[in-house]
């Protein structure tokens, strides 16, 4: 898509936008009230986009990996993340993890994700991880790109490309989020029994 960039609707976020400082500081400044149970809600909240992508898709695939050093990443079969080309042939991004989803942030009629908390999107993820790298795979290109505290600290590195279509996120919650209850692997599971359309795989590589 090569058009005005002022000319792209914004449906879940705002193209103009490509961080949104303001948004992840006050989402940094109360980690308990964005992240309600610690590191398990964080990965609900990047399993209901997986979960959007399903749904528009007839069905999909998760794979939640808990990792020995407390980083878990959540890859899915989606489209991947909406990427464009602006009027100068700028490669753009909808900016999904560093400014507010505009159907959900804190909003009243947000829905609930299976935790029995508000959804609010993916950018209580990225500000509430020491870093986060996502990787998308979409059929016009692949690349990825590297957060810290929800700040975008690389550009859209290309990777290539492989066949396939997707999202892989990858994150390390922020130490207080770590040092909580960590995320059980069967409640996972059950917990992803709430989205019809989507199937959810966890692997933990956790010791002990």
């Amino acid at each position: 898509m090569d058009t005005s960039r002022a000319a792209w609707r914004n449906t879940t976020h705002d193209w103009a936008s490509v961080v949104d400082l303001g948004h992840l500081e006050g989402i940094r400044r109360d980690p308990a009230a964005y992240a309600p149970g610690g590191a398990a809600h964080l990965i609900l909240e990047v399993l209901a986009y997986a979960a959007d992508e399903a749904e528009s898709n007839g069905g999909g695939h998760a794979l939640v990996t808990l990792h020995p050093d407390g980083s878990v990443s959540v890859a899915d079969d989606g489209r991947g993340t909406d990427t464009r080309r602006d009027e100068r042939g700028e490669v753009v991004k909808k900016p999904v993890m560093a400014t507010k989803d505009l159907r959900f942030f804190d909003l009243p009629e947000a829905p609930t994700l299976p935790d029995g908390h508000p959804r609010r999107g993916m950018s209580v993820v990225a500000a509430l991880s020491e870093h986060l790298v996502h990787t998308n795979r979409r059929r016009n290109g692949s690349w990825t790109q590297r957060y810290e505290h929800g700040v975008p600290v690389t550009g859209l590195d290309p990777v290539d490309d492989d066949g396939t279509t997707g999202t892989l996120v990858r994150f390390r919650p922020a130490g207080p989020l770590r040092a909580g209850a960590r995320p059980a692997a069967a409640e996972l599971v059950r917990w992803a029994t709430s989205w019809q359309d989507l199937t959810v795989e966890v692997d933990d590589r956790r010791h002990g």
